[in-house]
Parts: structure tokens; C-alpha cells; sequence
């Protein structure tokens, strides 16, 4: 549970605590739709999906072997 636990950021514990008040709120006002919004917004932040959860928007390293070019700047008046 520890190891579980400790990839939880600030994120990904406000959208658990919006997925439980729309759950909540769904109860409470009998709304379906609440409930089911209240659903997908709690199981998002536990299984950890969402636009980045499978690293698709994550940008290639960086190769330590490249080169750098020194650049030469001259000032314009």
C-alpha cells in the first residue's frame, strides 16, 4: 500500500476528492448523471489513467552522447 501510495501528487488527489462530491451529490439529488460523472471522476485518480496515464504525450530523452555548438552572438546597435 505504501508503494501505491506514493505516486499520488496534489493532482491526482483533488480529482478523487471532485469524483467523490460528485458521487456524493448524485446520491443526494438522485441524479443519474451525477452519479455517473461522480463514477468516472473517482476511478480516473485510483487507476491512474487520464491523457498522460500511458505516457503517450511524453517526450523522448534526450541523447547524453550529442554534441553542443557554441554560439556566437553579436550585439546590434
Amino acid at each position: 500500500m505504501k508503494n501505491y501510495l506514493k505516486t499520488w501528487n496534489l493532482m491526482r488527489v483533488l480529482r478523487l476528492a471532485a469524483g467523490v462530491f460528485f458521487l456524493v451529490q448524485g446520491f443526494v439529488m438522485s441524479d443519474w448523471v451525477f452519479i455517473g460523472a461522480g463514477i468516472l471522476f473517482t476511478l480516473i485518480p485510483i487507476m491512474n489513467a487520464g491523457c498522460c496515464g500511458t505516457s503517450a504525450c511524453k517526450l523522448p530523452a534526450r541523447k547524453r552522447n550529442e554534441k553542443t555548438e557554441e554560439v556566437s552572438y553579436e550585439e546590434v546597435r
